[in-house]
């Protein structure tokens, strides 16, 4: 688990130059797919959002200025991986249909069954993110600071939503749980085929505490 921001982690923005170390190319290209996969991400959590808010308005409004709330955060995560691209000679996803059109279903269906649905939607998401996220931050450490920082703020902001989220569930149920693994192991999937596996190469080294 990657600790607190410190005061070294906290990058000025415009310095990725001096703040980036000489990468292999094996290192630069993961560099290349967290910042696609994480676009991408970002995109299709837009779009989750903006349908259960649309469905939200008419069913359950009380949710609606917490979901508005994450949007705004949502929103802005995409930004700062969409400006963080062309200094890494990255491009967005080439999936980012796949993402977009999954995020819109997904939001529209959790809202249409009801505000537990829409935090057990939440929770899912935001877990799996959360864990990518830690993952990357091992990887990106001494490789990419200015990055690194970024992507340390935005977890921060993830792991908001994901408490909220958690903290409006009452309780177990086996159709939550199932619910909420199903849409954990998509999003997972999601990102493993986004980044052609390297998902899995960061996970690993997470847990080695060493490169492979």
């Amino acid at each position: 688990m990657i600790g607190p921001l410190s005061k070294a982690d906290l990058v000025p923005a415009g310095r990725a130059g001096s703040e980036r170390a000489a990468l292999a190319p094996a290192d630069a290209l993961t560099v290349r797919r967290i910042l696609k996969v994480n676009h991408a991400g970002e995109y299709g959590a837009i779009r989750i959002y903006r349908a259960q808010i649309a469905v939200a308005k008419r069913t359950c409004v009380e949710v609606v200025p917490q979901l508005e709330h994450m949007l705004e955060h949502e929103i802005e995560h995409c930004r700062v991986f969409r400006e963080a691209m062309p200094a890494r000679s990255a491009r967005p996803c080439r999936v980012m249909s796949l993402w977009s059109l999954g995020g819109s279903v997904l939001g529209f269906v959790t809202a249409v069954m009801g505000r537990q649905t829409i935090w057990t939607c939440t929770a899912a998401v935001e877990a799996a993110v959360h864990r990518h996220l830690d993952d990357q931050l091992h990887f990106l450490r001494d490789k990419d600071r200015e990055l690194y920082a970024a992507i340390l703020a935005i977890r921060e902001e993830e792991l908001s939503h994901l408490r909220t989220a958690e903290s409006h569930l009452r309780g177990t149920t086996l159709g939550g749980s199932a619910l909420r693994g199903a849409i954990s192991s998509v999003t997972d999937a999601l990102i493993w085929l986004s980044t052609w596996g390297d998902s899995s190469r960061m996970a690993k080294e997470l847990k080695t505490g060493a490169p492979t």
